[in-house]
């Protein structure tokens, strides 16, 4: 039943910060998809026998990707392998799944945010035992199987029923289709407060949660409506669809611009919120007022203590580099340590497993704590309600509040998507070779003091991570960052980060590109964005 398939490399199969990812036509070349999971599986030892657990976002190409994973997992030995239902499993519940279960590890089949269809985007990547993404030195492993891969095993098991929930027998490995959500359900349950979640539903508090046709809507339709009481139609958009619904399922004021338009207007709900294509993102908004991913970190680590799940208080803070400083100011008054890690959830994994952070967050929409080793959108939406709950506030009264406390912490990201490979590389060339000359100068009246090309070095197992992003620091603690993204699948895209710390109550309500307007030109005169790039604004401004 085992077959050896003879097969070529091919050359653009590096993982990224979150696993391989290109268009679906891409994924259905010959082999394609084959060799990157023989790949993986190549680059792994000891899982004779073992659990792995398989899922994804339902996006276009997710069940076919699937039955080729569990035909390959049979002929390569795993003892067992567990399903999500209609291949779904949200990328922190197949973390939890991992965990709770102590398997192997996990194969999650997502592109995350990115569009989903049949010329849109696909991706893979493999999860540790830990329940975390897969460590560089991993993905380098696989990368360099990849390019010398010369045949993949599969096993003649037919199609496995993938829509009923139980177990099979196939190729000598068994198969457990499980429900998605229950295990997830549960862990939040045992997190938050489930019983003040259902009094502040009951008092007549409404909510808008948007899953965008992606994978967070039968997760949301179980736990908010059918646990915790909320009306019906609180989750919206609630059916996974292989598109998302034609759109963009990344939950941003650009593309999540109704779910603004609604809360901004004379009728609002009490608050609203939106996640992404595989449920590890998260957008805010409280009646009136949109919080910033950086500052909801912040203001989640501020008030975690509330959460039965959190109330011994944190062991830490970790944010990503390009994230604001607002949950650094936190961290010193709670007494806890604060950890600056590069862009990519993997880096947080050591410091979760070594108990040195509790909670964790990048500007990217992703915040997520100890309780799996992913972000985890769904997550975040639940610690908000539970501490709306016991403060009794609106969520723009406890932002406010946030920011009369610890200074505000004006924040934006520009994108600049789909420039020509050669043209961003050369952009940030140019500006790693002048950063020594940098400090001291002076740019629209805003002095220099520091400027690098972030490293990162690893305190629990001493690895370093070079090259991260560059950072330009003004005096007074207002800053840019530039850093080329790896989550697209076609050109490069630039991302800059433009901060500025205001400590002045009476300055926090400015409007946030206004207040960084003078950060906004020193990024163009410093990097020359617009003569590298030919564009005259970003694509994205979030």
């Amino acid at each position: 039943m085992i077959r050896t398939v003879a097969t070529k490399p091919y050359s653009d199969q590096m993982p990224g910060t979150s696993g391989l990812r290109k268009k679906v036509p891409v994924f259905q070349q010959e082999h394609y998809a084959e060799n990157f999971i023989q790949s993986i599986f190549d680059a792994l030892d000891g899982f004779e026998g073992k659990t792995l657990v398989i899922g994804g976002d339902g996006r276009f190409y997710n069940r076919e990707v699937i039955q080729k994973a569990i035909a390959m997992a049979a002929a390569n030995g795993f003892g067992k392998v567990m399903v999500g239902q209609g291949g779904i499993l949200s990328t922190p519940a197949a973390s939890n799944v991992i965990r709770k279960y102590k398997t192997f590890g996990g194969i999650i089949l997502s592109a995350s945010h990115n569009p989903g269809g049949p010329h849109e985007d696909f991706g893979i990547k493999y999860n540790a035992g830990n329940g975390g993404p897969a460590p560089e030195r991993l993905t380098d492993a696989i990368f360099a199987k990849t390019k010398m891969i010369s045949s993949f095993k599969i096993a003649d098991i037919g199609t496995v029923d993938l829509d009923t929930i139980g177990t099979v027998e196939a190729g000598g490995m068994t198969v457990e289709v499980i429900d998605p959500v229950a295990d997830y359900a549960e862990l939040m349950e045992s997190l938050f407060d489930f019983d003040a979640l259902r009094a502040l539903f009951k008092s007549g508090f409404r909510m808008r949660f948007d899953a965008m046709h992606a994978v967070t809507g039968p997760y949301a339709k179980e736990i908010l409506e059918n646990r915790l009481g909320a009306p019906n139609g609180t989750a919206r958009n609630f059916i996974p669809l292989p598109d998302f619904g034609g759109h963009h399922p990344d939950p941003n004021l650009v593309h999540a611009k109704h779910l603004y338009d609604e809360m901004m207007g004379p009728d609002a709900p009490d608050f609203g919120a939106a996640s992404d294509g595989d449920g590890d993102r998260n957008l805010i908004i409280g009646k009136g007022i949109f919080v910033t991913p950086s500052d909801s970190v912040a203001m989640l680590a501020a008030n975690a203590h509330l959460a039965p799940g959190y109330k011994a208080g944190l062991k830490g803070i970790a944010r990503s580099m390009p994230t604001s400083g607002a949950a650094d100011r936190v961290a010193e008054k709670l007494g806890i340590g604060i950890y600056e890690t590069p862009t990519g959830w993997k880096f947080f994994g050591n410091l979760l497993d070594a108990g040195m952070a509790t909670i964790c967050g990048e500007e990217s929409a992703g915040t997520g704590s100890n309780h799996v080793r992913e972000k985890d959108g769904l997550w975040a939406v639940l610690l908000w309600l539970n501490i709306l709950a016991a403060r009794a506030e609106s969520a723009k009264q406890i932002v406010t509040e946030h920011w009369a406390a610890y200074g505000r912490n004006y924040y934006s990201r520009h994108d600049y998507e789909e420039i020509e490979t050669d043209r961003a590389n050369a952009l940030v060339d140019e500006l790693r070779a002048k950063l020594a000359s940098l400090p001291g100068t002076s740019v629209r009246g805003m002095k220099i003091a520091s400027a690098d090309d972030f490293a990162y070095h690893d305190p629990v197992d001493g690895s370093i991570a070079r090259n991260q992003g560059i950072r330009v620091l003004f005096e007074g603690g207002s800053r840019v960052v530039f850093r080329l993204s790896g989550t697209g699948t076609s050109g490069s895209t630039l991302r800059v980060y433009i901060e500025r710390y205001e400590p002045d109550t009476s300055k926090h309500d400015l409007d946030t590109q206004e207040a960084l307007a003078d950060l906004i030109a020193a990024a163009d005169d410093i990097a020359g964005i617009r003569s590298h790039t030919g564009r005259a604004k970003p694509s994205v401004i979030t």
